[in-house]
């Protein structure tokens, strides 16, 4: 069994990126698809997700400046925003200097359910994760190093 393991890591160093990049970014959106899918139960879209994320992780913003950061259109943009006030998800405030602004935060209840939401894709993800082999978690722990590396360059 030690010969096939490096053997197969022999073979994956001499793998050329043109031919890695397509097999990664599948391997990537693939997974990254069904964590998604590991949600509680609930009628918010993957788009009010992502809006109420970005309001999470960049604080407080403009409806355009949101709009630009999940790089939509500002009309799509108002009808997600629509959906998460309704919701008591968002909040509107007016903006401090420009009184034709206002400012979106998520709500603490907005905060409340991005939290039960990557909770239940972290128990999804966990439990995946635990029928795998301590050397195929410490791989993937290396691996996860390796991709923020890539997505921070």
């Amino acid at each position: 069994m030690l010969t096939t393991v490096t053997e197969r890591t022999v073979t994956a160093k001499r793998v050329p990126p043109a031919q890695l990049a397509p097999q990664l970014r599948d391997a990537i959106t693939r997974l990254n698809r069904r964590v998604r899918q590991a949600r509680p139960v609930g009628d918010l879209t993957v788009t009010q997700l992502s809006a109420l994320t970005s309001l999470k992780l960049a604080g407080a913003l403009t409806p355009r400046e949101l709009a630009d950061v999940e790089r939509v259109q500002p009309p799509t943009m108002t009808k997600i925003v629509a959906k998460l006030e309704e919701r008591g998800l968002v909040q509107r405030t007016p903006h401090p200097t420009d009184g034709r602004q206002v400012i979106l935060a998520a709500t603490e209840g907005g905060l409340a359910v991005l939290e039960q939401f990557e909770r239940a894709r972290n128990e999804w993800l966990a439990s995946r994760l635990a029928a795998l082999t301590e050397d195929e978690r410490d791989t993937l722990r290396r691996a996860a190093e390796i991709l923020q590396q890539l997505a921070r360059a």
